[in-house]
């Protein structure tokens, strides 16, 4: 049987560098689901993708970031590459926004190097979960009990390691959306961001 989301409404948080699958191939689930889902990010009009070694396409951000809050949304996706993790741990609205999610006891899904942004936000401590295995000094220097898995589920998180395990971590996003009680405040909402056009650019993950 399906997993129904309708009604659910769901953020994906990138900056520029995200990894492009580890963003779309979650949103394209939780739509198939039924959710809405919304691109937030620093940048306040487009955000860039990577692919594995070169620039992929650029995306429409829903909301900029400082226009956001828990609240609005009933689960957090955080998906890696390791520019746009390294670029959103600074952001200090980006990391309150996560720990407000965590406070909430709302769903948060990460991926790759976005466990990273987990570290930042002060909830490994104690937790269980996996992540790209460059970072795992970095998970258990701040706490957490590491383990190498498709995909780990703890006090709410939902972790993987990279897109071999997306069909694992989309599945285990969608059934801990489902399962979440936890209201959210009704706004409005946009369509979920598109590809509107091919970046040129190329560079080093």
């Amino acid at each position: 049987m399906t997993t129904s989301l309708a009604g659910k409404k769901v953020a994906i948080l990138v900056a520029d560098g995200f990894e492009q699958v580890e963003m779309t191939s979650p949103r394209d689930a939780l739509i198939r689901a039924g959710a809405l889902v919304e691109i937030v990010s620093p940048q306040d009009r487009h955000v860039r993708g990577w692919q594995h070694t070169e620039w992929g396409e650029t995306f429409a951000v829903d909301r900029p970031v400082v226009a956001v809050e828990a609240t609005d949304y009933d689960a957090l996706v955080l998906p890696g590459g390791q520019m746009n993790p390294d670029l959103l741990r600074v952001n200090a609205k980006a990391v309150q926004l996560i720990r407000e999610f965590h406070e909430a006891g709302k769903p948060i899904a990460a991926i790759c190097h976005g466990p990273w942004l987990l570290v930042e936000a002060g909830l490994v401590d104690g937790l269980r979960l996996t992540s790209y295995p460059s970072i795992r000094t970095d998970v258990v220097n701040a706490g957490g009990q590491w383990q190498d898995a498709e995909v780990v589920e703890d006090d709410g998180i939902i972790t993987s390691r990279n897109p071999d395990d997306l069909p694992a971590f989309n599945r285990a996003t969608i059934v801990a959306i489902a399962g979440s009680q936890v209201p959210r405040d009704v706004g409005t909402t946009t369509a979920a961001g598109e590809p509107i056009e091919q970046a040129g650019a190329s560079g080093a993950r």
